[in-house]
């Protein structure tokens, strides 16, 4: 897929004076607007139909960037994004990256070039227009972004999360106080902005408590399904078996639980669960998790009217908004 960064690689002009030239033309000296126009054909660059379409109506729309729209946690999220979009008059296109980095970079450009007005990033990726500025030692981006879910440092942008740190000390402290002392800890990619702040949370609970920190009790998934029970499957297999385990995804808990079963053991007589998310299904799990909740609506609102507040510049008081969790206890964490 070919992006206004590949036509400036090939011209050998900034991505900016590729913008200029697809939206201004005119405003490019002769020499750079023939470099570019080549590059182009050269490469074969077109908006697809969409795009085009858009380019030829006032915007009034904005990118959601999901990394995998099959996970249940984006969903009411973006359902709340849309509602507020639809009341203050905007369209709303969904992407997806599968975590791949051309794939986001592509969204990216049609901000950078005006087909769209807005980038909402709800996954742990960003636009490599956005990291050359932070190479760059800015901190504003180039484009009107707002981060949500996941907190970016050094970046100068709104963002509205949770603490997550704090929320996985409370899933950890929760295990604790219904008897549980060997405490493992199933967490999603170790760079994932996610799981650092939640293993921190994690080891913080278990050292408040002067409880063993054991690493072969720290293993990493993906966020799915599979990842959680193939990582309980290690932990089963370590040797001395934990008590209590705090997965830092509803999926990866649903996964491991099911290994658990599978291995002839009881929840939570054997080993008690404490999830991440408050997904749907998990009040239906056997038995039904115990989770951290987190305020998917007031996520995907804050996220939405903090676009709307940057496209018409209207200062915002808080550049990072800390919305809040809740436990929400179920028979996965009963005492025994």
């Amino acid at each position: 897929m070919v992006t206004i960064r590949d036509i400036a690689k090939r011209a050998g002009v900034s991505v900016a004076t590729v913008s200029r030239t697809l939206r201004e033309p005119e405003a490019v000296r002769p020499l750079r607007r023939e470099r570019v126009q080549q590059a182009i054909e050269e490469m074969n660059y077109a908006p697809d139909a969409i795009a085009r379409q858009l380019r030829r109506r006032s915007n009034e729309t904005i990118i959601v960037i999901v990394p995998e729209i099959a996970n249940p946690f984006f969903s009411g999220i973006l359902q709340s994004i849309e509602n507020v979009a639809h009341d203050l008059g905007y369209r709303v296109l969904i992407g997806e990256t599968q975590g791949k980095q051309e794939r986001l970079d592509y969204y990216a450009d049609m901000v950078q070039t005006r087909v769209a007005d807005g980038l909402i990033l709800l996954g742990s990726l960003l636009p490599r227009i956005v990291t050359d500025v932070l190479k760059a030692g800015r901190t504003e981006p180039p484009i009107p972004l707002v981060l949500a879910c996941e907190r970016f440092d050094g970046l100068d942008c709104p963002n509205v999360v949770i603490d997550n740190v704090a929320a996985a000390t409370l899933a950890v402290e929760h295990l604790i106080e219904s008897g549980r002392k060997r405490i493992a800890t199933i967490m999603g990619p170790p760079e994932n902005p996610l799981t650092v702040d939640r293993l921190q949370g994690y080891r913080a609970a278990l050292a408040a408590a002067g409880l063993e920190t054991r690493e072969d009790w720290v293993v990493h998934g993906d966020f799915s399904i599979e990842s959680g029970h193939a990582a309980m499957l290690r932990l089963l297999e370590a040797g001395q078996m934990p008590d209590g385990v705090f997965c830092a995804g509803d999926e990866m808990a649903i996964g491991a639980m099911h290994a658990i079963r599978e291995a002839g053991l009881v929840i939570p007589r054997a080993i008690a669960m404490v999830g991440f998310d408050d997904l749907r299904f998990g009040s239906f799990a056997a038995p039904p998790l115990t989770t951290i909740r987190q305020p998917t609506d007031e996520l995907g609102e804050c996220a939405m009217r903090m676009m709307d507040a940057v496209l018409h510049k209207r200062p915002i008081d808080q550049l990072k908004q800390i919305l809040p969790h809740s436990l929400i206890l179920r028979e996965s964490t009963a005492r025994m």
